[in-house]
């Protein structure tokens, strides 16, 4: 007998691999000194002005892909439906497409509205989504570091709703939720490397988020992970430049219009 691992488990567990993989990625781009003109923070900053240790994020990421992978193999238990799922895998081209740009708009759309709820309450900002701020220098494998509420409300209710939504399969979701990991990841990673596709295809990139991770900029941008609509739509987008650090690297700076509002110094 021939040994197979099920669509289902491959759509919990690729993913959780390929976040380490990507990320991994980074840390070794980011420990070459060539690339320090690439950062969008020094090496100081992000040993200094973060408010926990990298041991605590891996550890935190981990905990919350626990609660990830065991929602997910629920999730596959309830909808799997045989014959009909594997009917839904030979979907065409087009369909696989259009079930791409559902999930996204869905993921979008959720993680929006929960994320900016979290930092208009106070109580669910102070006791659950600073945690995540304390990367105020944020990198690759700290993109999932979250309190593990949030990871749940958040990240894991938002995937299953892509999922349902969208009407994949769990062979398409592989792709999706591997693609949407790379996303996320790539948008802490904390450098403006050139040729990066997802900063040529994507307003919401690594540059937009950070603007986000810094104190002046924590009542915008919270438009995850995809696109800007909803920012542009509700009155949260915050439009910056790239400049070039004196002493190598650049920074994303919020454009002097939006420095000067109250708003933008309100926290």
């Amino acid at each position: 007998m021939a040994f197979t691992i099920s669509d289902e488990l491959l759509g919990t567990f690729v993913p959780i691999l390929v976040y380490w993989l990507y990320s991994g990625l980074y840390v070794v781009l980011g420990s070459f000194d060539k690339l320090d003109n690439y950062r969008l923070h020094s090496r100081i900053d992000e040993d200094e002005k973060n408010l926990v240790s990298k041991g605590d994020v891996v550890k935190g990421v981990l905990l919350q892909q626990f609660f990830q992978a065991v929602v997910a193999i629920l999730l596959f238990a309830v909808t799997g439906n045989g014959a009909g799922a594997e009917a839904n895998q030979q979907s065409s081209s087009i369909a696989i497409a259009r079930q791409f740009v559902i999930a996204m708009l869905v993921m979008d759309t959720w993680q929006y509205f929960m994320h900016r709820y979290m930092h208009h309450n106070k109580f669910l900002y102070r006791h659950i989504h600073s945690l995540h701020h304390r990367l105020v220098v944020p990198y690759a494998f700290g993109a999932l570091y979250n309190h593990p509420i949030e990871g749940l409300l958040n990240d894991t209710i938002g995937g299953a709703l892509s999922f349902l939504v969208s009407g994949m399969s769990p062979r398409v979701s592989i792709f999706f939720f591997s693609f949407a990991t790379i996303k996320t990841v790539d948008d802490h990673c904390g450098l403006w490397l050139p040729g990066n596709l997802f900063h040529v295809f994507f307003k919401n990139n690594t540059a937009y988020h950070d603007i986000h991770h810094q104190l002046y900029g924590s009542k915008y941008n919270f438009a995850q992970p995809f696109f800007v609509m909803w920012d542009r739509i509700l009155g949260t987008y915050m439009p910056y430049s790239l400049e070039k650090r004196p002493d190598g690297g650049f920074e994303a700076l919020a454009t002097k219009d939006y420095k000067q509002t109250k708003d933008y110094k309100d926290n």
